[in-house]
């Protein structure tokens, strides 16, 4: 076995993994209301193809973690014999998916059963005006649904991933962190970040964690962790002395690429080794010309190779990567 690692001596030891481009939701500060053009069937990976790379990665490069993502993961009709299948491959490799969960009400249980460990669900605000605002659907009732389902199949601890968006939902902060701490959830808010596809995203708009913190702050006393960080990307505090957290995200002002150990696959096929990164390298054509399993590690492993040290968005230089984040995975 082989680590994943790159130049700078990073370890990926976390694979994401979108399991399709599409939505059913339409977030303004992800896609348009229309939509986009959504990968052609034939070059989406197959679950056959999806479980043998997971396989490579997990059994070759010393993957520990999985998350599946999207997209909406929930879309992907073979998502839970998916789940299933790279469970009796490893029985200790950590899975878990993001997602919006309009359907989880009705997948969790399965899920669960298949062998997920637990859910992040994205969820900016608990009013239903701005929901269906920001998403451009009245789905928040499906939402709620599934979170609590999620955590009574034991898909805990469910975690709630938040945007804040000026001049939208930016005073919601504390009134979102009550609704999670009341229900037993762990509320992450993260800084947005320059991956929409309308390629509107503007630094002085993005409220940041500075912004976050202080929001937060009026309503409760917030207490850094005591715990290191490590790779975890959250920022943790105590809340009012505990035992709830709150987690920030700050991947623009305070980056922590340094302890990076994720690694990405795209829906068809391709290794991203940075959420930002403008160059792919693809496994899927490799794979369907009867590349063996020791050939696929080995691309995998040159494609580390050739992650930067860092993100580089406060470059001047810096160009949002072509593919936003629906057609990326988180």
């Amino acid at each position: 076995m082989q680590p994943l690692m790159d130049q700078y001596g990073r370890v990926a030891t976390d694979l994401r993994v979108s399991l399709t481009d599409r939505c059913n939701l339409r977030c303004t500060y992800c896609m348009p209301a229309e939509g986009l053009d959504w990968l052609p069937t034939d070059q989406q990976l197959s679950d056959d193809e999806v479980v043998r790379l997971i396989g490579v990665a997990v059994g070759r490069l010393g993957v520990q973690e999985i998350r599946f993502t999207g997209g909406e993961p929930l879309v992907r009709r073979g998502l839970v014999d998916i789940v299933r299948r790279v469970r009796d491959l490893d029985a200790d490799v950590e899975m878990s998916i993001t997602t919006n969960a309009l359907g989880l009400a009705k997948t969790a249980a399965s899920l669960a059963e298949a062998g997920l460990n637990r859910v992040n669900v994205s969820l900016d605000t608990v009013r239903r005006e701005t929901f269906h605002e920001v998403t451009r659907r009245d789905r928040l009732d499906d939402v709620v649904e599934g979170l609590a389902a999620a955590e009574a199949a034991g898909l805990g601890p469910v975690k709630v991933n938040a945007v804040l968006l000026r001049g939208v939902n930016d005073d919601h902060a504390p009134e979102l962190l009550a609704w999670c701490i009341e229900r037993g959830y762990q509320l992450r808010f993260i800084e947005q970040m320059p991956l929409d596809a309308q390629h509107g995203w503007s630094r002085d708009e993005m409220v940041t964690a500075d912004e976050i913190l202080a929001s937060l702050s009026t309503a409760f006393a917030l207490t850094p962790a005591s715990e290191p960080r490590g790779s975890a990307p959250a920022e943790l505090f105590t809340v009012d002395g505990g035992p709830a957290t709150v987690g920030v995200i700050a991947s623009v002002t305070r980056p922590f690429c340094g302890d990076c150990d994720r690694v990405r696959l795209t829906a068809d096929g391709q290794v991203r080794n940075c959420l930002f990164a403008r160059t792919e390298s693809d496994l899927r054509v490799a794979l369907r010309a009867g590349a063996s399993d020791d050939e696929l590690a080995e691309r995998w492993l040159t494609a580390m190779r050739g992650k930067a040290a860092g993100h580089g968005i406060d470059d001047p230089t810096f160009l949002q990567p072509d593919r936003p984040m629906s057609a990326i995975g988180g």
